[in-house]
């Protein structure tokens, strides 16, 4: 398991990734920022992000923007963000999920 701020990335069985993900044609990932990364976490306030540089694929669960991505990294890869120490992730597949936050009535997602 890894933390990186805001976002926990947990290493999961390729098994239980739903199978409609797992096909790389019929499901679109996420796109690539501007700088070609794959945006973990946005922060609203700095603009800084986590984010993977290199090859991978990042894949909302639903179309809900807290909903939790799956990310997907062939090789390996490592998480980057401005104000935190990149963190080398192994090959496989990854659970990726924000960390929320109880407001009265409500949760949402915490922004940095």
């Amino acid at each position: 398991m890894f933390r990186q701020g805001d976002v926990l990335i947990t290493p999961v069985a390729q098994e239980t990734v739903p199978a409609r993900l797992l096909d790389e044609t019929g499901v679109r990932g996420e796109p690539r920022d501007a700088r070609g990364r794959l945006v973990l976490a946005l922060g609203e306030v700095t603009g800084h992000a986590h984010a993977v540089p290199g090859p991978g694929r990042l894949i909302r669960e639903s179309g809900d923007m807290s909903a939790p991505m799956y990310l997907h990294l062939p090789d390996g890869g490592r998480v980057v963000h401005e104000e935190h120490a990149a963190i080398a992730l192994p090959k496989g597949w990854f659970r990726v999920v924000r960390q929320r936050e109880y407001v009265p009535g409500a949760f949402r997602v915490v922004a940095d």
